[in-house]
Parts: C-alpha cells; structure tokens; sequence
C-alpha cells in the first residue's frame, strides 16, 4: 500500500518555516491567495500520507509495542491529536485502503480531506472514480447531502445505525453528544419538545428579563426528566441514589465569598454554582494535609477508602497510562505493591485501565514514580512516557479550607 503512495517531497521555501510578519506584508494580495491555496493542497497531500502510514500501522498492530489499546489512542499520545481527529484519521485510512483512485486523489492534494472524508463512506471500488470526478466540482455539504440519498434505508442499514449508537461525554467543555436510531432519535426528541410545550411560566431569566431560548428550554426539560427517572425531586420527593461531589473551600458557601470550587467531571464553579449545590446537597467533610490532597492510610489497610478512591478520580480523572483516555474502567493500582512494604496513600494508588493493569502485572510495562508528581512508564521497545496529575487537581486545594459536598456512598 505505502509502495502506491507518492514519497513527500520537500516543502517549498514558501512554506518550510513560519513566516514572519514582515515577509507577509511584503506580499500582494494574489500571492497571499496562491499561496493558502498551495499550503492547503499540501496539507491535504501530507494528511494522506499520514492515513496510509498509520493505516498499514493498524494493519502490523504496531502501536501494541508502545502499550496503545488501539490506533487512536496511539495517535493520541504520540502525535498529539484529539481523540475525535484519531478516530476520523483511521476511519478514513482504513478506508481508503480499498480505493485506490480517492486515496491517490488525497495524497497530491487535488481533493481536500473533508471531502475525502465524506466519500469514503459512500464510496466503493466501481464509484470511486465517479465520485471523485463529482467532488471536484461540489462543495462538502453538498457531498454529505449526496452520501444521504444514496443509501437508500435498509435492514441492514438499520442494524448499522442501532449498533452505531453512543453517548459521549465532554468534560472540558461541558457537552454531551448523542447519536441515536432513527426511532429512538424521534422519540427522544419529541419527549423533549413535548416537555417544552407543558411546561408553564419562565419566560424569562436573569436579572434583566430576557427570553429563554428554545434550545436553553429543551436543555431544562432533559435536566427534569432525568431527575425525575431518578427519583430527584428537588423538595419533597426521595433521595436521589446518584452522588454529585465538588470540592470546595469552606468559606465559599459564605454569601460574599468569591471563592471558587471543583465540580467532579465538571471543572471548575464559582461561589454562586457552589451556593445552589449546598442547598440540596449533604455536606460531607474531608480533611487535608497542607497541600490540600484528601486522607491517607499508610499500612493500615490495602484497599483505598471511597473518599480516596474520589481523590484519586480527582487528581488522575482517567487511566495514567500515556494516550490512554479510558475513565470508565479503571482500578486503583499499588505503585509499590501493598504486600510487602507499599503503602495505601494516594501518592502509591494510580488509576489504570483494565487493560493497562493487567499490562503491568504481566511485567510486559514498568511503572515508577510518585503519582502526585510523576510516573514513568518503560515498555519493551525500551521508549520512556511519563504521566503527571491532572492540572487542575489543587487549584482547589490551594484555596484554605476544603471540604466535598454531595451524599456519602451508600
């Protein structure tokens, strides 16, 4: 497959270094157009051979020699892509293994990614040509419109999209993206809507009165709905078995306070968010050493306690391993093993995958360090990763006087 591919040759002087502000000024308004134009097509080319490289990468399974789960999450790690870009990046490598015509189109830059990207979905070794052809001549959205009326719905179509089907979590940015059946979609939604049209009064929020939008209303009716599957309603009604921590300075709940707090999974709130939470919230109270990192056991025993186990979440928010973003499945690891001598203290626990743990034990990864500061992780091709704490961790903890809020465990 690489043996198909053309060889990158060397930049052109134009693009082979950043180019100053003085060079830019110097140039006329068609050059600066001729050359964006000529940049895009080489990215366009250098993204091809990246695809077809990382491609044949999957095919030899190479990434399991640099503890990698998957081609993505290499990608991740070592070339620093977001895990939505790995995941576009092999789809569309794998792909256009089969399609000889688009992969060659991509790889000198006569078709952009985006437009490849697209294609490839809808493309098959008799169409490719066809497509591509069509592509020249058609903008992205007008491809993807084309991709839809081309795949006519089927039974095995319907499989592919209930088995397609996920929510995603996005931590950073406080979003959840959701991709559902055609059936399920249609109901979801009209559940939603639904709840919208009942709902009476709020026509307004904030101080200045000011209407609420449609998509700010559809994102209440989903918070309600949820509450009340679980049972929370906010006055009268049972406790709610779900438990929400923040972690916050004491005097934040202080009306004039401008003390900010940690909502787990949620970043960082202020005094106003922390005021709300306190008062339907239990008031759990952890204490802290001077760096404000939450309880330790020492020898006293070998499991960590829940408030560790939630300290531990805080500070790692996923598996330790370089790439590995897994925060669903994951175990407290004894850095120094418990038996002899390692003790139960959140410097000693990080938090690894399943599959990272059991890498780990097998003796195939090292691991060494101080989880609070550093880990160091040595596998068999000899390459050294490390793995620091979340920074976040005590932004929090800094400020005096911490304590969680939310209902204890059980």
């Amino acid at each position: 497959m690489l043996d198909t591919i053309p060889e990158a040759g060397p930049p052109s002087p134009e693009v082979a270094g950043a180019i100053g502000n003085a060079e830019l000024a110097r140039l006329s308004g068609p050059e600066l157009l001729a050359q964006a134009a000529e940049t895009s097509r080489q990215l366009a080319a250098l993204a091809g051979r990246f695809m077809a490289l990382t491609a044949e990468l999957d095919r030899r399974e190479g990434w399991r020699a640099e503890g990698a789960t998957s081609l993505e999450a290499w990608m991740v790690e070592r070339c620093g892509l977001s895990p939505s870009s790995a995941r576009t990046y092999a789809r569309v490598g794998e792909r256009l293994f089969d399609l000889p015509h688009l992969n060659g189109a991509l790889a000198t830059g006569s078709l952009s990614l985006d437009k490849v990207r697209v294609l490839v979905e809808m493309a098959e070794p008799e169409s490719e040509v066809t497509l591509a052809e069509a592509a020249q001549h058609a903008s992205v959205r007008e491809l993807a419109q084309l991709a839809r009326t081309r795949r006519p719905p089927g039974a095995a179509g319907a499989h592919r999209q209930h088995e397609a089907r996920s929510v995603r979590f996005n931590d950073s940015c406080l979003t959840m993206t959701a991709k559902l059946g055609p059936d399920a979609y249609a109901e979801v939604r009209s559940c939603l809507e639904s709840r919208v049209r009942q709902a009476k009064g709020g026509e307004t929020s904030g101080a200045v009165a000011e209407p609420i939008r449609l998509d700010q209303r559809l994102a209440d009716a989903l918070v309600d709905i949820l509450r009340a599957g679980a049972g929370g309603a906010k006055s009268s009604g049972p406790t709610s078995p779900h438990v929400v921590v923040a972690h916050v300075p004491l005097e934040a709940l202080s009306e004039d306070s401008d003390l900010f707090g940690e909502l787990e999974h949620g970043g960082l709130i202020n005094g106003e968010v922390v005021r709300r939470l306190a008062c339907d919230a239990t008031i759990v109270v952890a204490l802290d050493d001077e760096l404000g990192h939450t309880v330790y056991e020492g020898r006293t025993r070998r499991d960590p306690t829940a408030t560790q186990r939630r300290e531990i979440q805080r500070r790692d928010r996923h598996c330790r391993f370089p790439g590995c973003a897994n925060a669903t499945f994951t175990n407290a690891h004894h850095i120094v093993p418990w038996t002899p001598r390692g003790p139960t203290d959140i410097g000693n626990l990080a938090l690894l995958c399943l599959h990272h743990h059991a890498r780990i034990h097998a003796k195939e990864w090292t691991m060494r360090g101080n989880a609070n500061e550093e880990l160091t992780f040595v596998g068999p091709t000899g390459r050294i990763m490390t793995s620091h704490p979340s920074p976040l961790w005590t932004r929090v903890s800094t400020q005096p006087g911490r304590h969680l809020l939310g209902e204890p465990d059980g």
